[in-house]
């Protein structure tokens, strides 16, 4: 439908509009002009009709700018906390410097939802990294994260609270958590978002990549609450804590029954002697050209001779050779390193999308048309099977190793 309108009252029918709509656009039915699809917004009817009856119809006001009457009754933003071993993930501290960033100059707050066998520091660490308030949950059925008592919990307590909107990390913990919470209270869910923005009326742009990395999708949820958002690690950037910071501490008491849960922990194998791909400062990246006992024993000396954590492209991972959990790239983990390597990567958009925010990308692959030479800082054409074992004495002998 056009967005140009005649106002039937003024209309005389004079045909005037009709003779000049350069796209054949306007007919005259039952003495009153029409307009129709093909009307291009042109304006020339508007600017020749003697009796003032055409006009452009006034503009809708953008939805970041309407009223949103059930939005102004919701309180903050939250962050939910993700403990790894009884310390918070850094992934946390990201959220919660992203959310204080978010909240700058409106009318609400930062709190972050704490759910624990033990509380510890944990809270005060909370506050000095940007939470306003801290809403904790303690039992000692939380020690291990579970879906269904956490699901409960944080439906419980948005009843509450009324948050405004929710961030969990893209984590394997966020990313089971926040889908059984979404759906649990009926509201939307962006997965995987790289920006975010909150407008003064209290609507949350989740800006997410779509079709494979090629365009970004900007995500409103105007309709429902709380606005909830999955935010990709290493995206976004924690601001430095201040230990003087005030803030309240909330405790929720609510009933854990171990009985009613579904689910028992037997065993927590904790990973050990290795760096995990996100939190590492140097990481080296194994793909599809690597993709064979002595590649993949190429690529992990490298990265034991660089104190790195090794990670891999999603083809060896869908290929059975290389745990998910260093998975790198969109449906992976995202990365940040000092440094990253790449061996043998050619550089799916997929993949350019986990390693992007890294400060140094150095690949090395035997095609110099790779995708991955035009995102690098340095480019190494060579056959990595010749290159690797030269790179790997080198750099121990730098070490100082025999």
């Amino acid at each position: 439908m056009s967005d140009i309108q005649v106002i039937a009252e003024k209309c005389i029918a004079c045909g005037i509009c009709e003779s000049c709509c350069p796209q054949n656009a306007i007919t005259i039915e039952d003495d009153v002009a029409k307009i129709g699809e093909a009307c291009n917004l042109c304006g020339a009817c508007i600017e020749e009709c003697p009796q003032g009856a055409i006009e452009k119809k006034a503009a809708k006001a953008d939805i970041t700018e309407r009223e949103i009457p059930h939005l102004k009754q919701c309180k903050d933003v939250w962050v939910f906390t993700e403990l790894r071993d009884g310390k918070i993930a850094s992934c946390t501290f990201e959220l919660l410097g992203e959310a204080r960033r978010l909240v700058e100059g409106k009318c609400h707050q930062v709190a972050a939802v704490l759910f624990t066998d033990r509380q510890g520091g944990h809270a005060d660490a909370l506050i000095a990294a940007g939470a306003d308030t801290v809403y904790v949950v303690e039992d000692p059925a939380l020690k291990y994260f579970r879906d269904q008592p956490y699901t409960s919990l944080m439906c419980e307590l948005i009843r509450e609270e009324k948050p405004l909107a929710i961030l969990f990390s893209a984590t394997a913990l966020g990313r089971s958590l926040a889908p059984c919470v979404a759906a649990r209270v009926h509201t939307g869910l962006s997965a995987d978002c790289t920006s975010l923005e909150l407008c003064d009326n209290g609507i949350l742009i989740q800006t997410r990549p779509a079709f494979g990395g090629n365009l970004f999708a900007r995500i409103l949820c105007p309709h429902t609450w709380p606005q909830m958002a999955t935010v990709r690690a290493k995206v976004m950037k924690p601001i430095a804590p201040d230990p003087s910071r005030q803030g309240r501490v909330v405790e929720k008491h609510y009933p854990v029954e171990e009985s009613k849960i579904g689910t028992k922990v037997l065993e927590y194998i904790q990973q050990v002697n290795e760096a995990a791909v996100d939190e590492a400062e140097v990481v080296v990246g194994a793909g599809y050209g690597a993709a064979d006992p002595k590649g993949l024993a190429l690529v992990s000396d490298l990265a034991q001779s660089f104190s790195a954590a090794m990670g891999a492209s999603r083809k060896l991972i869908d290929a059975g050779l290389v745990n998910y959990e260093r998975q790198i790239g969109q449906t992976g983990k995202t990365v940040a390193p000092r440094l990253y390597i790449a061996c043998g990567i050619s550089g799916a958009v997929q993949h350019l999308v986990g390693i992007g925010s890294s400060k140094t990308i150095v690949a090395i692959d035997c095609d110099q048309n790779a995708p991955i030479f035009q995102e690098a800082d340095i480019g190494i054409v060579a056959d990595l099977y010749e290159f690797l074992p030269k790179l790997i004495a080198a750099k121990r002998a730098e070490n100082g190793e025999a």
